[in-house]
């Protein structure tokens, strides 16, 4: 599936094909800390498959506890997520799936990892009350 997507503020553009079919979620601990959200939901593309097409992403490098190296590509403008790299083994970026324009047709994610970090809370989302909207 070919996609495009752009951060927040539209200065970092990119475009992709991806195998749907691999969208995750991950719960660990810094997806929920670089998110500032539950979990991250991210799908793979492979270096040849991706492409910037506007703007240069700042990039923060991360160190795992079991000592691999990630990098995390984010707008400097906006602070938006682009994409995390791994320095160490095959270059995949994991796309952020809210950046996508094509994230609402997206089947659902297939797995969900590091879900012993996963709040109790979002197992029971549906029982949760929503609006269409936010209210004033």
């Amino acid at each position: 599936m070919n996609v495009d997507g752009a951060c927040h503020c539209g200065k970092i553009a990119y475009e992709a094909e991806i195998d749907p079919a691999t969208v995750q979620i991950c719960h660990c601990r810094d997806c929920q800390t670089l998110t500032g959200s539950a979990f991250r939901v991210a799908v793979p593309a492979l270096p040849e498959h991706f492409r910037l097409i506007r703007g240069t992403p700042k990039i923060y490098l991360k160190t795992a506890d079991s000592g691999s190296q990630r990098r995390h590509a984010f707008c400097g403008d906006c602070g938006a997520p682009v994409y995390r790299m791994p320095t160490d083994n095959t270059p995949t970026y994991a796309l952020r799936v809210g950046g996508l324009r094509q994230a609402a047709a997206l089947p659902p994610p297939r797995r969900q990892i590091w879900t012993k970090r996963r709040l109790a809370w979002v197992t029971k989302i549906s029982d949760i009350p929503d609006l269409d909207a936010q209210s004033r």
